[in-house]
């Protein structure tokens, strides 16, 4: 058993699901998000939650169970709350700002970085050094926060480089004469 696939998804106040076959659409007040599951899970709403469960005990059920619950519960928070990932800009020189619909990065090399904001999400710049990336589907927030940090990774040495906000990093000690 799952224990994961086993928890209801708790609907919000304010947010309205629709269950249409195999769809599960969710509209708050950030958005409006939908996903489609497999068909060896089976989707449940009754007063204000969401079961899913698997339709059969065969091994692409049991392991995709969770899963969709999961995705499910992620367009409710999504809709409702929204997700964020805060990213820290480390090293001399180094710094970030958002200037209309781009992201501007001096990271070090003989040129700044221009990366085209996304429809769906929203970057802010706090200070120069912290960027927040922030939206309602939680892969696309990812996808970008990791976009974002593969432009100057951490480097083990001193640390310079993009890395998200609580990231520990593992220091080399470099070289001895």
């Amino acid at each position: 058993m799952s224990r994961i696939g086993r928890a209801p998804v708790t609907v919000p106040d304010g947010v309205q699901i629709n269950v249409d076959g195999r769809t599960v659409s969710a509209k708050g007040k950030l958005g409006e998000l939908s996903v489609t599951l497999i068909d060896e899970v089976d989707i449940a709403h009754e007063d204000g939650t969401i079961t899913v469960s698997p339709n059969s005990s065969s091994r692409l059920a049991r392991t995709m169970w969770a899963t969709s619950r999961t995705l499910v519960s992620n367009i409710v928070v999504g809709v409702s709350e929204g997700f964020e990932k805060k990213l820290e800009v480390s090293g001399v020189g180094y710094r970030a700002a958002v200037q209309g619909k781009e992201l501007v990065l001096q990271l070090g090399y003989s040129h700044e970085i221009r990366y085209p904001i996304p429809e769906g999400v929203k970057i802010a710049c706090p200070t120069q050094t912290e960027i927040v990336v922030s939206g309602t589907d939680k892969q696309l927030v990812g996808q970008i926060a990791s976009d974002i940090r593969g432009f100057r990774g951490p480097e083990p040495f001193k640390g310079k480089g993009v890395r998200y906000a609580g990231e520990q990093i593992l220091r080399k000690e470099g070289k001895k004469k």
